[in-house]
């Protein structure tokens, strides 16, 4: 199990002189919605897992709404092994039949979605766990990687095709703190499987979010020479992967940042979750600490 990486700028929450510079973002930020995409190391890490609670009852005691959406695809690949499930991947996409399905959602909205609810009800909060299949929020399509054909049948992967924001706003309004487990429900009640990069940028623009927040395991978007990029805009973006420097597992997450700030979110943001504090960091400081893509 990874130990937490620490910086010195924690220690922010303790002094006046960055209290006082966090301020101004309080009063920014308050009554606005933040989705949190919320995997990796950091939920496996029972120090971070802790930390991360505690920083979202502190979001919403200060006024803002936290929208949390995790993922889980080590603890799945975990439970499929035990089960002697074999799982065949696709342009990184789970092949998912029937029998893995149920598995995928045992995990997803059973124990990992429940795990992160107690966190964050035994550090003050009030956490609601639920799925996209809870209320019809999330209503979801079969995602085809291919339009011709070329690529084989992902089975009970989906994409979404619509997102219900007033069933958050209801659990917004009861001052509850909704943490969503990434599947959808189909036109004829099936269950789908959904990327939770993918769902976090889906609701962020639902709601209108302010900020979209994707916790991974790299600080962010890196330059040619290693170096993190911290602000960057759509045509950046675009650039950036057209001369190779974004590559492999960061394109489908600059995408769904791009889609997310295309269609009504404020910024997104891409930050190391293994930071103990690190949300905090980039909300309540100047300089931030991950890569944040403007419109």
């Amino acid at each position: 199990m990874p130990k937490s990486k620490t910086l010195h700028q924690h220690k922010w929450l303790r002094t006046a002189r960055t209290i006082s510079e966090a301020l101004p973002f309080m009063r920014r930020y308050a009554g606005k919605t933040f989705v949190i995409k919320y995997g990796g190391h950091a939920m496996v890490d029972p120090e971070l897992a802790d930390l991360f609670a505690r920083d979202i009852v502190l979001l919403k005691q200060i006024g803002i709404h936290p929208v949390v959406v995790h993922g889980g695809g080590p603890q799945i690949n975990a439970t499929l092994e035990r089960l002697c499930v074999q799982s065949t991947f696709v342009d990184g996409l789970r092949v998912t039949d029937k029998a893995t399905v149920d598995i995928v959602e045992m995990v997803l909205s059973g124990r990992i979605n429940k795990q992160i609810t107690a966190a964050i009800n035994r550090a003050g909060g009030t956490a609601v766990g639920l799925s996209g299949k809870d209320g019809n929020f999330i209503t979801a399509q079969k995602l085809r990687p291919a339009d011709d054909g070329s690529a084989p049948d992902l089975g009970f992967v989906g994409q979404p095709a619509e997102i219900q924001p007033a069933f958050l706003k209801k659990l917004e309004t009861a001052g509850m703190i909704p943490v969503i487990a990434p599947l959808g429900v189909g036109a004829d009640g099936e269950t789908y499987n959904i990327n939770a990069d993918t769902v976090a940028g889906a609701v962020a623009a639902a709601v209108g979010a302010a900020r979209l927040l994707l916790m991974t395991d790299v600080p962010g978007v890196l330059n040619k020479e290693g170096q993190l990029m911290t602000d960057l805009s759509v045509a950046d973006c675009k650039r950036l992967r057209q001369d190779g420097t974004i590559s492999g597992g960061m394109i489908p997450k600059l995408e769904t940042c791009l889609t997310a700030v295309q269609n009504g979110v404020e910024a997104a943001v891409i930050l190391d979750g293994c930071i103990a504090h690190g949300m905090l960091l980039e909300i309540f400081t100047e300089r931030g600490l991950g890569s944040l893509v403007r419109a």
